[in-house]
């Protein structure tokens, strides 16, 4: 009996993986549709950069409407419905976003294409809330780190296919010279169609299927004080939408808005440290400092990670880095998101129970190996990856910053913060293949992050634990609000002095690791033998 659960596990792990594959696809397929967007609605790259912010705000939202209402009602809404179903209901909502999306380009109207983004961002925030948990319940505790990590890998995989497929569904082929603006509008609706109608066979094929009922007795801790941060940050999120209608109304420029955003989400999360710090009670997970100072860092950290590709596209169409076409800028998006998969994969050697030799060899191997991927699916894609090679030496980093790290987190969270802050720092001093190289790799240092940050930021908090993992993800509203600033930036100081943004995010997520360690170790906690867990 035993061995069967084991196989109808394992059967139902493959089944729920499938969605890992589409968020990793269809977030790094934004940063071909960004350029195509900008040049066929003649934005300026503040207004481009919104499809980040309603997409990762829909994941904002999705987790905030979750929250609340399970607060009102004191029962945990998803964990009522079913982990099964509401991975189901998620992709339903995804579809209909896609659908939505054929009219809303057809329409001409940006603001409609916005709000089709969010709605296909919703049902990802219901699927990966159920998700997650999901995966981690389909066996004991102890090898959670695994399946997640597992589920993470396939995520990349999505992550390194999406840009080229749509690339090549867009313009033709990776080597077809089309101007974005030139872009048939049909060539747009089928991407879309081909969306819809995989987001419906996959919700139909976890109806079908046969996957174990999985629920969870936890009790829903109050935490009525926490609501308040909360709520801030929700009208801070909503400033950006409202930044051009109020610089309209008041003649107030449009960045101050833009700004004034970033700055209440800061000042709100380090008020609150200082507030909850001293009165406990009501706080619930946010009377640790380590997990407030963790949500800062999710923040920041997946606002790093979207911005930098994000803004790449109008970066690379410059003549200082090439001069690039929206239809060739995809063998770079792509091995962007391949450099989260070499690092992931590299991080996952550790899950194992495997000698010390061993564990060095595989270090030093796998990320090469996870590069010769890389480089395989863009030659298939038609890419000259010749001009790629050279990439190597920044994957030679890495290992490098691995084998320092030694399986750490707070150590290999600090020296990956630190590495990020400079790649970045080279790249704004340079131009051409070595800065385009050096912010391509801020992927290498983000590969890490998220387990890292995750670990250090739950650890301690015992019955908050999902109460604050809750909280983590809200965070992921940072690919939200930072690509926009950074493209308001753009708009002001240029595209290439924009990429000091991710040099302060970087710097901070370096920060978070000394600091998260030192409020660990008052609370008599040995970070040095903790397991890293997760994966986004």
């Amino acid at each position: 009996m035993a061995q069967d659960n084991s196989k109808s596990n394992g059967s139902a792990l493959y089944t729920i993986i499938t969605v890992f594959f589409f968020w990793g696809f269809l977030a790094a397929s934004n940063g071909i549709f960004i350029p195509f967007c900008k040049a066929h609605f003649n934005l300026s790259q503040f207004e481009s950069q919104l499809i980040d912010f309603t997409f990762y705000g829909g994941y904002f939202i999705g987790s905030l409407i979750l929250y609340f209402a399970s607060a009102a009602t004191k029962v945990d809404i998803l964990n009522k419905i079913g982990y099964k179903n509401g991975i189901i209901y998620g992709l339903v909502i995804s579809a209909v976003g896609a659908l939505i999306m054929i009219p809303a380009i057809n329409s001409g109207s940006f603001a409609f294409i916005l709000f089709t983004f969010f709605v296909i961002a919703l049902g990802f925030s219901l699927q990966q809330t159920a998700a997650n948990p999901f995966v981690v319940a389909l066996g004991s505790p102890q090898t959670g780190t695994h399946r997640l990590n597992f589920a993470g890998g396939v995520n990349n995989f999505g992550s390194i296919l999406g840009p080229i497929i749509v690339g090549f569904v867009l313009f033709g082929s990776a080597s077809a010279k089309i101007p974005a603006a030139d872009v048939k509008i049909s060539s747009v609706n089928n991407l879309y169609y081909i969306l819809a109608g995989l987001f419906i066979a996959v919700a139909i094929f976890f109806w079908v299927s046969k996957l174990p009922s999985v629920t969870s007795d936890e009790k829903i801790e109050a935490s009525n004080k926490a609501n308040r941060p909360l709520g801030i940050i929700f009208i801070a999120f909503l400033l950006i939408l409202a930044a051009q209608p109020l610089t309209d109304a008041t003649g107030i420029a449009k960045s101050y808005f833009v700004y004034a955003s970033l700055a209440i989400i800061l000042v709100t999360l380090f008020t609150t440290i200082s507030v909850s710090s001293k009165h406990k009670e009501g706080w619930g997970a946010m009377q640790y400092p380590q997990l407030i100072l963790g949500m800062l860092a999710i923040f920041t950290y997946v606002g790093t990670e979207v911005t930098i590709q994000s803004n790449m596209g109008a970066l690379l169409e410059t003549p200082a880095f090439g001069n690039y076409t929206p239809d060739t800028i995809a063998p770079f998006i792509s091995l962007y998101w391949g450099s989260l998969m070499i690092g992931r994969w590299t991080g996952a050697i550790a899950a194992f129970q495997l000698t010390k030799t061993v564990k060095f060899i595989l270090t030093v191997i796998v990320p090469f190996i996870a590069f010769a991927v890389v480089m395989i699916v863009n030659h298939i894609g038609g890419t000259d990856v010749t001009t790629l090679l050279p990439y190597a030496g920044c994957v030679a980093v890495l290992v490098i910053g691995f084998l320092v790290g030694n399986q750490k987190p707070v150590r290999t969270l600090a020296i990956f913060g630190i590495l990020g802050a400079i790649f970045m720092i080279i790249g704004l001093l340079t131009t051409g293949m070595v800065a385009i190289f050096a912010f391509i790799s801020g992927g290498l240092c983000c590969s890490i992050m998220w387990p890292s940050i995750f670990s250090l930021s739950v650890t301690g908090l015992g019955k908050y634990t999902s109460q604050g993992s809750a909280f983590l993800i809200m965070m992921i509203l940072g690919g939200s609000i930072i690509p926009p600033v950074q493209g308001i930036l753009a708009d002001t100081a240029g595209i290439h002095n924009s990429y000091v943004i991710p040099v302060i995010g970087f710097a901070y997520l370096a920060f978070f690791a000394w600091k998260a360690g030192s409020e660990l170790k008052k609370q008599g906690i040995d970070v040095d033998n903790m397991e890293a867990s997760g994966g986004h």
